[in-house]
């Protein structure tokens, strides 16, 4: 954690930002910034003494303390070139399960909703058609009434 992190990082209001001085005088070559509800995210492409990119992800989540003063928690991975094709990869398959998984959720509800549904109309139909209830009231007597 660290108190009274402003966005040192170079990242300005915007979306994106190329070019920056982030803190202990690290550029930052490219940044993209995900604002996701409570929850800021910094994708920061930096590089190394030896001009080798690298992506810094840090997600920055606004906490307060017991006095009421703001401060950012922060959490940050770092990422470098050569594990870019299996991060990726992995990235892609666990959202891809993700997806699939809670998308397979979702239509076993629908289908259960679906069937609840229809059950409760059928027993609608079989109490209305089982009723031995008659009327001897002809809509025809309603008119008559003078």
């Amino acid at each position: 954690m660290m108190d009274g992190y402003e966005n040192t990082e170079g990242q300005g209001q915007g979306q994106e930002q190329e070019q920056g001085q982030g803190k202990n005088g690290q550029d930052i070559i490219f940044s993209k910034v995900i604002k996701a509800g409570k929850r800021t995210y910094f994708l920061d492409v930096k590089a190394t003494r030896k001009n080798d990119y690298y992506l810094t992800i840090t997600e920055s989540k606004k906490r307060f303390k017991n006095n009421g003063k703001r401060f950012f928690e922060k959490h940050k991975v770092f990422l470098y070139k050569e594990d870019f094709d299996k991060f990726t990869d992995s990235l892609e398959e666990v959202i891809n399960f993700i997806k699939r998984e809670k998308s397979e959720e979702m239509e076993a509800i629908k289908q259960r909703q679906q069937e609840k549904e229809q059950e409760q109309a059928e027993q609608v139909e079989e109490t209305a058609a089982s009723s031995s209830y008659t009327s001897d009231i002809e809509f025809e007597d309603l008119d008559n009434r003078e």
